[in-house]
């Protein structure tokens, strides 16, 4: 009896009339670029979610968990229907795309291309083609999305604790679109920054200086939380926060292992050096809890391996394994001294009610790591990865000097647009909705706020009663200096 023929699945199937599995496609590239994207993912649900959501004092658990959810959540729809092409598309002007919809068929199927990308020498010769990875736009759509909601989520981290709820549902679309596509389009986009030569492998700049910069702030317009919960702000769950902090941690694999656009030998070394600088960081953000204070601190654990982490972002795929080492040693120093010593010593940062010390674990942290990647980063790793040839970090060469004061001028821009901007955003928005809840809804918390508790009550099913306030909110309240981490 004749065996029957066999049938090829669709699946793997890769001639040119294949829709499905065109000849351009690279499966294992696309798997990777989609597990990276649901890495990230992950960082902000459930990793920030629950780290928020323990970190802060019991009565405000849900609603710090839901602003990580809400900031997350909101940014998808403004992604595809504007913001992704804003940030990634066709070049309106050296700083923003040109916005248009990311969600139709004949977009999302095509293989993916930034062609703001391609970057040309001062004659007009082409000298690096467009980015063009070998896997649909949907992959890239989806990739950068993460990312930008993380942003956000990270953002929200500094106004824990008082901010309106209403206030934020309208800040969210409105940052994404007039902050965070400017910097993600000037520095990865094709921008201004980008073809200068500005160095941010993964987000240092994109992510964690601006979400910092506009995190700060955004604190200081909405004003602070009650004085009350500034002097005592315990964390509610420490084991639950630590969880978070896991997620977080495991889930910077697709942060900077995603970056090279493809499963390369670059994405190893960031994946590797990505580790080393968060191990680093956190054992030396130990030992200075230590010497001074006596005794370990987890919490301060987890802030030493943000701030590691921080760090190597715009540096991971581009410095030695010797130098991710060297930048764990700092990032476990520098944020710790601004945070542990500099905050009590400044008015103004003791007058900004920075709920997590975004400013110093992001900003400090994102700026630092451009900075020693304007020393560190190697010609050859650079030669994997960036556009403009012959880039290199100060200790490789006489040039290299000046791609670290570029790192210090990408570093100011991102800080001072977001500053500018953010500060525009939430004026505009205080002429419709009050930024701050009252101080009654301040003093119940997560029931006044959501109708909701985290936890049971003592006497369940009893409901606090209060009568909303129409009196102006004293934002000149509660400007000692807050409990560091929380």
């Amino acid at each position: 009896m004749a065996s029957a023929p066999s049938v090829v699945p669709v699946a793997y199937q890769g001639s040119p009339n294949s829709t499905n599995v065109p000849d351009w496609l690279n499966k294992g590239d696309n798997a990777w670029q989609m597990v990276s994207a649901a890495f990230v993912g992950m960082q902000a649900m459930p990793g920030l979610v629950v780290l928020y959501a323990g970190l802060v004092k019991r009565k405000w658990a849900l609603n710090s968990a839901f602003m990580a959810l809400y900031g997350f959540a909101a940014v998808m729809p403004c992604w595809i229907l504007w913001a992704y092409k804003m940030s990634f598309g066709e070049r309106l002007l050296p700083l923003w795309g040109k916005a248009g919809l990311a969600a139709s068929q004949d977009f999302l199927t095509t293989e993916t291309l930034l062609s703001a990308t391609a970057h040309y020498k001062k004659n007009g010769e082409l000298e690096t083609g467009a980015a063009q990875p070998y896997y649909p736009m949907a992959s890239m759509v989806f990739f950068q999305f993460v990312f930008a909601g993380v942003t956000v989520v990270l953002l929200a981290g500094a106004l824990l604790g008082r901010m309106s709820v209403r206030a934020w549902m309208v800040f969210v679309p409105l940052w994404v679109t007039f902050c965070y596509s400017v910097v993600a389009f000037s520095i990865w986009g094709g921008g201004f920054l980008f073809h200068w030569g500005i160095m941010d492998y993964s987000g240092g700049y994109v992510v964690h200086v601006a979400s910092g910069a506009a995190g700060f702030t955004a604190a200081y317009w909405v004003g602070p939380r009650l004085k009350k919960d500034r002097d005592d702000f315990p964390p509610n769950n420490i084991v639950v926060a630590l969880v978070g902090a896991g997620i977080l941690w495991m889930g910077w694999t697709g942060f900077n292992g995603g970056d090279p656009f493809a499963a390369n030998v670059d994405s190893s070394i960031a994946v590797l050096n990505t580790h080393i600088c968060a191990s680093t960081s956190l054992l030396v953000w130990t030992c200075w809890d230590i010497i001074a204070f006596g005794k370990p601190s987890l919490i301060g654990s987890i802030q030493g391996m943000i701030t590691g982490l921080v760090c190597i972002t715009p540096a991971a795929g581009l410095v030695q394994g010797w130098a991710a080492l060297i930048m764990g040693m700092a990032s476990g120093s520098i944020p710790w001294y601004t945070m542990m010593s500099l905050q009590k010593k400044s008015r103004l940062l003791q007058k900004v009610d920075d709920t997590l010390g975004i400013l110093h674990t992001h900003a400090v942290a994102g700026t630092l790591g451009g900075a020693l990647t304007g020393l560190f980063a190697h010609p050859t790793l650079c030669s994997m990865f960036l556009p403009v040839t012959n880039s290199k970090g100060a200790f490789y060469g006489k040039s290299g000097g000046v791609q670290f004061l570029k790192q210090l001028a990408g570093a100011a821009f991102v800080i001072g647009w977001n500053m500018v901007v953010t500060s525009i955003i939430l004026l505009v928005i205080r002429l419709f909705i009050p930024l701050r809840m009252s101080d009654e809804e301040l003093a119940i918390g997560d029931e006044a706020a959501h109708g909701e508790e985290a936890y049971a009550p003592t006497l369940q099913g009893e409901k606090y009663n209060y009568t909303p306030q129409t009196t102006t909110p004293n934002y000149n309240e509660g400007l000692t200096p807050q409990r560091l981490i929380p």
